[in-house]
Formats: C-alpha cells, sequence, structure tokens
C-alpha cells in the first residue's frame, strides 16, 4: 500500500523533476555565448540564468507586478543577463534572442522520464502543475515526448507557485478534490505548499538538478507519502 491509491491525477513539476534544465540551457546557450564573445562556461549560465527565476516570479507573488507568463520573465531576465556580461542591445537579432528566450521549451526529460511517465498514464491521468504558461508546457511536451494528459499549473491560475491558487485551480480543472490529486516534485518546497492545500505528496530525487555540488533537495524533508529515486521507480511502486 503506498497510501495514494485513490487518488485520480498525478500534477506533476516540470523544471528539474520532469527536465533537465541545467545542461540543456548550457547546450542552448553555448552558440550565443561563442558568437558574442561572453567568458562563461554554459553551465555557469545556466546556473545565472535559473537564479534569476524566483526572484522575477516573486515580484509578482508579492503584488508588485501584474500576471506576466514564464517566457516573458525568462526574457526579461535572459536581457539583464545579457546586459551584466556586458553585452550592449544590439548586438543580437529579435529573432536570435526570441529563439534564445524560449530555450526554456526545448529541455531533454531525464532519462528515466518518459519511460516512467508513460508506465503511470496507464492508470492515472497527469499533467504538469508547473510555474511554466501552457504554451511553453505544450512545446516543451512536443520537444521531449512527455505524454500528458492536461497541462494545468500557472498558466490556468494565473499565479505562481507556491501560491495556494496554483494547487488548487488545477485541481478544480481536472475536476477532483485536493486529497485526490499527488503532487509529483523534485522540491521539498513545493509538496510543503501541496501538502498545505490538502494534496498527496510524492518526492522524486534529483540530486543532481543542479550540477554535481547540489547541496539542496537531496534528501525528503517531511514523510511525503512516496519517495523515488525516478519516475520509473515510481510507476513500479504503483504497479504501473
Amino acid at each position: 500500500m503506498t497510501g495514494i491509491e485513490d487518488v485520480g491525477f498525478l500534477g506533476f513539476d516540470v523544471f528539474g523533476t520532469v527536465v533537465d534544465w541545467r545542461t540543456s540551457i548550457a547546450r542552448e546557450s553555448a552558440p550565443y555565448l561563442q558568437r558574442l564573445g561572453v567568458q562563461i562556461d554554459p553551465l555557469a549560465f545556466a546556473d545565472e540564468w535559473r537564479s534569476l527565476y524566483q526572484p522575477s516570479m516573486q515580484r509578482i507573488r508579492s503584488g508588485e507586478r501584474a500576471f506576466l507568463t514564464l517566457d516573458i520573465l525568462n526574457r526579461e531576465n535572459l536581457e539583464a543577463l545579457l546586459i551584466r556580461h556586458g553585452v550592449e542591445a544590439g548586438r543580437l537579432e529579435e529573432s536570435d534572442i526570441a529563439a534564445w528566450g524560449a530555450a526554456w521549451e526545448r529541455l531533454d526529460p531525464w532519462p528515466d522520464s518518459v519511460e516512467g511517465l508513460t508506465r503511470l498514464k496507464r492508470r492515472f491521468a497527469i499533467g504538469p502543475i508547473s510555474n511554466g504558461h501552457i504554451a511553453g508546457m505544450m512545446n516543451l511536451a512536443r520537444f521531449g515526448g512527455l505524454p500528458w494528459d492536461v497541462i494545468t499549473g500557472a498558466g490556468l491560475a494565473r499565479a505562481y507557485k507556491p501560491q495556494p491558487e496554483v494547487y488548487l485551480r488545477s485541481a478544480e480543472a481536472v475536476g477532483l478534490p485536493p486529497h485526490r490529486v499527488a503532487m509529483v516534485a523534485a522540491h521539498n518546497d513545493d509538496l510543503v505548499a501541496a501538502r498545505a492545500c490538502g494534496f498527496r505528496t510524492v518526492f522524486i530525487r534529483r540530486p543532481t538538478e543542479y550540477g554535481p555540488q547540489q547541496t539542496s533537495d537531496l534528501h525528503p524533508t517531511q514523510d511525503w507519502d512516496i519517495v523515488a529515486d525516478s519516475l520509473s521507480e515510481l510507476a513500479a511502486m504503483l504497479n504501473c
């Protein structure tokens, strides 16, 4: 018995849990950095870009800014990062900036993700409860072959995790009470917020999301309903 037998929907964090954003962003950024002559390791650049992610959303959570979708925030953060590295405006064509900003829609799944999701889909409805916008999640799914049934999350709620409305409106959208939804994430703080909304919780270990020196989210910090080392292992635990 796993404790989530009556769950009808598995909602997934995506960036870091399902896809490997760090090496993918480094790959996508490397040609641009080389063209611009920016002397930075592409992995370090990916880390810097990601470091602007939460602060940009916090300005919206706090009410300082109206809701903007993640593609706009990612583009703004990229432009700020280029200024930080001395790249003058106009060095890249608008089409190049747009394509680079959309790199977050071209992220490789972790090796176990597609197989694990495909197995889980046999028994559960599945979909992202992500801070990504709906179009971005659609494009990312098509890029990586992610077999979602539906896309929920920030784009639906017009809010950003860990705000409760992201979880609650996602549950409402799939027609289930919170206790029949399980949040699947590699981040303890995501699960804390989901549990506070009445969700079941599944922790997936992703010990290299932030590279080999990662120090956060290496272990579960609470007694989550399930802890697994991969989505394939989760599928096996749930008899999928």
